[in-house]
């Protein structure tokens, strides 16, 4: 984990997320273009803030970790970028996150 990823610390309810990599090339060889390449919908927690508060102040925990691997809505969150990473990350909120894929 890069220091700039250590330093980015999500706030409440918000979990940060690497994207998958789009598929590029088939298993036979054939290179897809960028315009007929499906947009990818899932993607790995990198980062987790502390949670929702309710109203006395206790914080809900949030229920994914990092390192989990989750499905994500086509549209939505907001793309971070980190100095010194090529890749790219978004923010979103746990209630804006589809489901948890199990391995």
């Amino acid at each position: 984990m890069s220091n700039a990823m250590k330093r980015l610390i999500p706030l409440l309810d918000r979990v940060l997320i690497k994207r998958a990599e789009a598929i590029t090339k088939t298993a036979g060889g054939i290179v897809i273009p960028e315009k007929a390449q499906s947009k990818v919908l899932h993607g790995e927690v990198v980062a987790v803030g502390p949670g929702s508060r309710k109203e006395n102040g206790e914080f809900i925990p949030v229920l994914v970790k990092v390192g989990d691997r989750v499905l994500l809505p086509e549209y939505g969150g907001t793309k971070v970028s980190l100095e010194n990473d090529e890749k790219e990350y978004h923010l979103f909120r746990e209630s804006d996150i589809l489901a948890k894929i199990e391995n």
